[in-house]
């Protein structure tokens, strides 16, 4: 087995790529000539973030990388203190993000570093209920700024307003601004983000590390249900869906929705009549903000809303009435998940002899439920209701650039960096307020065109799930509960470098939701392949998407590429009682469609059986 995985710095270029480093930040770049930055590079383990970022990205997109990169790393270590992690370095290969943390090894610094983050994070674990509801409020705040900002293209000639109403502003410095705005509100929405997110999975860890001093051999598939069945809003576009589709059966439209694949189509056949027209203004009235959440993850600017193409909710509608129809109830079984996870706290609670015991273990838990909710509900609010703002406001400044003859499609734009389209709109204006051609127009479509095809050969090829040297024991909590990057999962990354696919009939990944179930696969890449599901089938996909619930009403189980037990993967699949094994590394190159598989959920382990 190899000791190690290939040096971050010995990764071999592709073939026509070169140069592609200059479409990124250079600090995203593995050195080169900095002998002391190089030998830190070597040493360290840097594992792919698949579960954010199942393909490459394009130059612009990295900008929600960019923005947690400084957020978590700040909060770990400036911030709130927490002992034993400091920030999460980050760099890039062939268009895909590398993250290695940075623990801390001096016990006395650790041990110096408790009673800061002891006052830090209790006053925000004692006050977190009033400090969340400001959160929500500041986050929407934010999000209205956000929708207010409109970019126009530059006049042949100002308007007479700015010369009567004395503004003393033009419209080339107008645009100037209001880009590095735009970008400014990317950052602060990603500042607001972690400002409790870690506290959330602290929380968690010191659960799980609390369970685990009572009870040695607890499984984690039984930690995880003991948090489980507590309400969050990222659930609430799935309710939505549900409640459209048992009232389209109410009003018995069922066959108008089974008829149509177009919602444009629809809502003009539904126009025409009194029901149809109910239930269009109840369908109007569920989108804002609830279908404000993306087809993918939200990371990148081709995962469209709901909003954005209203066939996609509509196609997730129609299969909610088939699961009714057929009699299944398509909402998660709270009632049950929760029987279930008081019935299994209270067992554990019988086991303890001594009261203060018993007492912290019911502190830990009851702080681990409080957070819940927010660790779940941000993601509403940032990675799809922000994201989906966010991406339609730079495709209305990219049809500036396009009527400025910059760039030649409103699509062009995500192959320029963020600090590129600065350079691009100071060029733009100032060519604008001489009349003089612009510098650029010819160097950036040209620059473009190359950049399209260095992503067309990142995407072709496969990430090592990691790079350099993994320590003796993964101790860092936040690997081990969100990335499932654990000792053993390393081990069985090294091990599969020497094995090729066509010979693995085993997987290991995290337990993600309990339970066993054996049926066949369906790989599942992208949110157009979910039509595609068979009832009974076990999803394999390399995330999740919170927008793919509905499809949770089909499938049997589910095996991901990434993740660990409090991804979100994870959690919405305890949350609806499917059988779930997460952060398997390959699973989805590995196993194919119509391969007959099990999956065991509490252990981790998927066999490929035919």
């Amino acid at each position: 087995m190899a000791k190690q995985f290939l040096d971050p710095h010995d990764v071999p270029p592709i073939e026509g790529t070169e140069g592609w480093e200059r479409m990124y930040p250079y600090y995203y770049q593995f050195s080169t000539d900095d002998k002391e930055r190089n030998e830190y590079e070597s040493g360290q383990l840097w594992y792919y973030d698949g579960l954010h970022y199942p393909e490459p990205h394009s130059p612009f997109d990295l900008i929600w990388d960019e923005a947690w990169y400084l957020a978590l790393s700040q909060y770990n270590s400036r911030i709130f203190m927490v002992p034993p992690a400091k920030g999460i370095d980050h760099r890039i290969v062939n268009g895909h993000v590398y993250i290695t943390p940075i623990g801390i090894a001096d016990p006395k610094e650790i041990e110096a570093r408790i009673p800061l983050f002891m006052k830090r994070a209790g006053y925000y674990y004692q006050n977190w209920d009033e400090i969340y509801g400001d959160w929500v409020e500041k986050t929407k705040v934010l999000i209205e700024e956000l929708e207010a900002v409109e970019f126009k293209n530059l006049p042949e000639m100002e308007d007479e307003s700015v010369v009567f109403e004395h503004r003393g502003i033009g419209s080339g410095y107008d645009l100037c601004v209001k880009y590095d705005e735009l970008i400014n509100m990317g950052f602060k929405v990603w500042q607001y983000h972690f400002e409790m997110l870690n506290l959330g999975y602290a929380a968690y860890v010191t659960f799980i590390n609390t369970a685990n001093q009572f009870f040695p051999d607890i499984p984690m598939a039984t930690l995880t249900k003991m948090v489980s069945g507590i309400d969050v809003v990222m659930y609430r576009p799935d309710s939505e869906l549900i409640k459209l589709a048992k009232m389209a059966l109410e009003l018995k439209l069922e066959s108008n929705l089974d008829a149509q694949t177009s919602f444009a189509t629809l809502k003009q056949e539904l126009a025409s009549s009194d029901v149809g027209q109910k239930w269009l203004a109840a369908f109007e009235e569920a989108r804002y903000p609830w279908f404000h959440i993306s087809t993918g993850t939200g990371w990148f600017h081709h995962n469209k809303s709901w909003n954005d193409d209203l066939d996609v909710p509509l196609a997730n509608i129609k299969m909610h009435i088939e699961a009714l129809q057929s009699g299944k109830d398509p909402s998660r079984p709270t009632e049950k998940l929760i029987a279930e996870r008081d019935r299994i706290v209270d067992g554990y609670l019988d086991l303890f002899q001594d009261a203060d015991d018993r007492k912290a273990f019911e502190e830990a838990l009851g702080i681990a439920r409080k957070v819940f909710p927010y660790v779940e509900n941000h993601l509403f609010y940032v990675e799809h209701w922000f994201h989906s703002v966010f991406w339609n406001k730079m495709r209305d400044l990219s049809a500036v650039l396009v009527d400025g003859g910059m760039i030649k499609d409103v699509e062009d734009i995500w192959y320029l960096n963020r600090f590129d389209i600065k350079v691009l709109i100071d060029d733009m204006v100032r060519s604008w307020a001489t009349g003089v051609v612009p510098a650029g127009r010819k160097k950036w479509p040209k620059e473009i065109e190359w950049r399209k095809g260095v992503m067309a050969k990142f995407r072709e090829w496969t990430p090592p799930p990691a790079l350099g040297v993994p320590p003796e024991v993964v101790t860092e909590p936040f690997s081990i509960v969100l990335w499932g990057v654990t000792t053993d999962v390393l081990k069985r990354w090294l091990s599969s470098l020497d094995v090729s696919d066509g010979d693995v009939t085993e997987l290991f990944g995290s337990p993600g939701s309990s339970g066993v179930v054996e049926g066949p696969a369906r790989v599942i890449r992208k949110v157009e392949d979910l039509a595609l599901l068979q009832t009974g089938e076990i999803m394999v996909a390399p995330t999740t998407s919170p927008s793919w619930a509905p499809a949770f009403t089909k499938i049997a189980g589910a095996v991901t590429d990434v993740g660990g037990p409090m991804c979100h993967a994870a959690i919405v699949c305890r949350e609806y009682g499917l059988p779930t094994v997460v952060g398997t590394g390959n699973g989805t190159s590995v196993i194919k469609t119509g391969d007959l598989i099990k999956i065991d959920g509490d252990s981790g382990l998927v066999n490929i059986i035919k």
